[in-house]
């Protein structure tokens, strides 16, 4: 089955179509953004392209200072859609939180290492020091351990040293020699590419060398479908401004000069790397194929992580990226 684009945001979620809000000031949809996130990006380009005119949408933006707050102010009902990943929406939504979840971007992180450094294949870490960009159970790291198990034969959180903390805070470990390589979310892979780090190992191509294809994504926005009865109109006008936005974005360097101050780029080099990046990790089509992906992808996480990852009853729900109904 094939699910079209014109009722997916990006291919990703079916919007059904929804009853009509009562006539007046449309309803407000607060989104939960971090104040640098690329998020804000997106919402950004929404308003200033007139997307947001277009749909008659009343959007108020709420800043949060880390994205486990984000998800609390979801759950609190404080906030009706936030950016996060899908195994998060996924664990809740088998706790009973009837949770959805639309694909925001196919970006992953990356495996770097200085230009320079000796290692130069997953074996050469061997006795070396890792960041990783999160903790133990960080998905990327989950990925790549399964995926150096199963290429090099090794298990890297037994032969090598990871070392745990914020990206921010492991990039500047390897930029001080401290650390050997780094495990980061792709921003911050974009800042150490522009300042000549090399990437090791994207993990596109551990996905895929993990045999799940195509690249399923793990970050989108998530809502609680309990908002759908008063708000569902806005939520689908909002995803179909996302979607617009996105494509903007993909072809319009003048776009990416007005969202230039939200990058924080230190240079030209580190904006054209984090806008090149943004680029490829925009969703395309999801279809069953991708549904399908997504599925193989939290089989192998939820053997690699186990409960404290997936839960005490772990489960592929595929509604959780089903028809959202008004």
């Amino acid at each position: 089955m094939m699910l079209s684009r014109r009722t997916l945001l990006a291919g990703a979620v079916a919007l059904a179509a929804f009853p009509a809000h009562a006539a007046g000031e449309p309803p407000k949809l607060r989104i939960g953004t971090l104040k640098f996130g690329t998020l804000n990006w997106l919402l950004e380009t929404m308003r200033g392209e007139g997307l947001v005119a277009r749909e008659g949408l009343n959007i108020e933006s709420v800043d949060f200072a880390s994205g486990q707050a984000t998800t609390v102010g979801l759950q609190a009902g404080d906030i009706d859609l936030i950016v996060s990943d899908w195994l998060w929406a996924m664990r809740r939504r088998s706790d009973g939180e009837m949770l959805r979840f639309a694909p925001f971007s196919n970006a992953l992180g990356a495996l770097m290492v200085a230009a320079n450094s000796p290692v130069r294949a997953l074996s050469d870490l061997k006795g070396r020091k890792i960041g990783v960009a999160g903790g133990a159970l960080d998905k990327s790291w989950l990925l790549l351990r399964a995926y150096a198990s199963e290429r090099a034969g090794i298990d890297l959180a037994a032969v090598a040293e990871p070392v745990y903390g914020a990206a921010p805070l492991v990039s500047e470990q390897l930029a001080l020699g401290r650390i050997d390589a780094v495990l980061t979310f792709w921003p911050y892979a974009a800042r150490l590419d522009a300042k000549g780090f090399t990437r090791l190992m994207d993990m596109k191509d551990v996905i895929g060398g993990l045999g799940i294809s195509p690249s399923p994504p793990l970050v989108g926005f998530v809502w609680n479908e309990r908002i759908m009865k008063e708000k569902g109109e806005a939520l689908a006008g909002f995803f179909r401004a996302a979607a617009a936005a996105n494509r903007v974005l993909a072809t319009s360097d003048a776009a990416w000069e007005r969202i230039r101050p939200l990058m924080q780029a230190a240079d030209d080099a580190e904006f054209v790397k984090l806008r090149d990046y943004f680029r490829a990790g925009i969703p395309g089509t999801f279809d069953a194929g991708a549904l399908g992906a997504c599925e193989r992808l939290y089989a192998l996480l939820a053997r690699t992580g186990g409960e404290e990852l997936v839960g005490p009853k772990p489960g592929f729900d595929p509604a959780l990226f089903g028809p959202v109904k008004g």
